[in-house]
């Protein structure tokens, strides 16, 4: 608790001198939390391009912005002023309501709150505590074990893709984790056309951004935004990739149509997802259902496992007559309070 309290101290420092510089960078105080106010001052005031104007105002949105902070370093500051109060709010000040008498948080999980069947967390959402930015990281510490006790974490590595390889039964990809290769890697070398070996950290990362996105049915517009790359090029990416697996295309076209005809799509284990969106007369929503069809049937079999492992591990746990338990669960990743003794 004391942590959160000094960790929010630190926050609001540097809140406070982000706010001063914002200002003089803009000429005059104003409401930065305002879109309203905000998007006066820079897309009139400051004159800066893409001001998108709707009826109540200019969108602020966090793509707009991202796209002007190259360019504009008010813009940046105003990215972070945002991380920093959204921490503070949700994390520095916002977890401490909900420490119990015993010091401890006390989550809350739910079975039937997401459609793809994962559980949800809710007063507070634990499955969503900041890592990725160095001041996020500090968060983290403010959670410890019991003593005598430390955390042991311990994730599926890419269970969806290997869902994917298993219900599409592409022999490429089914080949490439039988082979234990580096599937990123992998499908870089086949989409980029380069040997395995020479295959460059972008290329990578890049065809990391297709392996997953395909799993969301992304499109040509979202790769080539989320690669910064031109429509064209996201478009060549996609199709060289159905190209290489083409068990994966046939069998999310197949998942769509299935969808079309019944109305819904099944996990592995039965679990049924109906999708009325399909039926839809708006395109934009029938879009969205031919996503939710393609990734609905992967993502709601890898919360089928999870929850399988979840009670295995608790069994085995009371079978071995071991102390350390289940706590928490993110996902595709389960997080033990582990006793000392009882690490290995």
């Amino acid at each position: 608790k004391e942590a959160l309290s000094d960790y929010s101290k630190v926050l609001v420092e540097k809140i406070n001198v982000l706010e001063k510089e914002i200002y003089e960078e803009a000429g005059e105080e104003f409401n930065i939390n305002s879109p309203k106010q905000l998007g006066v001052i820079l897309f009139e005031k400051l004159g800066m391009p893409n001001g998108k104007k709707t009826k109540s105002g200019y969108s602020t949105a966090a793509d707009i912005l991202d796209k002007l902070a190259p360019d504009y370093p008010i813009v940046k500051k105003i990215l972070e002023y945002r991380q920093l109060t959204k921490l503070n709010s949700t994390y520095a000040v916002g977890l401490v309501p909900y420490i119990s008498g015993d010091g401890r948080i006390h989550g809350t999980f739910n079975q039937t709150i997401t459609a793809t069947g994962r559980i949800s967390s809710t007063d507070p959402n634990l499955q969503n505590i900041p890592i990725r930015m160095e001041m996020g990281k500090a968060i983290r510490k403010v959670f410890i074990p019991k003593d005598g006790c430390v955390f042991i974490d311990a994730d599926y590595s890419q269970i969806e893709l290997r869902i994917l390889a298993h219900m599409s039964g592409d022999e490429k990809l089914i080949e490439a984790y039988n082979s234990s290769a580096d599937i990123h890697r992998a499908t870089a070398a086949e989409v980029f056309n380069t040997p395995i070996d020479e295959v460059t950290p972008l290329q990578r990362s890049n065809a990391k951004a297709v392996n997953f996105g395909i799993v969301y049915g992304i499109s040509a517009f979202g790769l080539s935004q989320d690669l910064k790359i031109s429509r064209k090029e996201a478009s060549e990416y996609i199709d060289k990739y159905f190209a290489t697996y083409p068990g994966i295309k046939t069998y999310l076209d197949g998942n769509v149509a299935f969808a079309k005809k019944e109305g819904y799509v099944k996990t592995l284990y039965g679990r049924v997802r109906p999708i009325p969106e399909l039926s839809s007369s708006n395109f934009m929503q029938r879009s969205f259902g031919e996503r939710v069809a393609m990734n609905s049937s992967i993502q709601g079999t890898a919360a089928d496992i999870i929850k399988i492992a979840m009670i295995r591990v608790s069994k085995r746990l009371q079978e071995e007559k071991l102390a350390s338990r289940l706590i928490l669960q993110i996902h595709d990743e389960l997080l033990i309070e582990t006793k000392e003794d009882e690490v290995e």
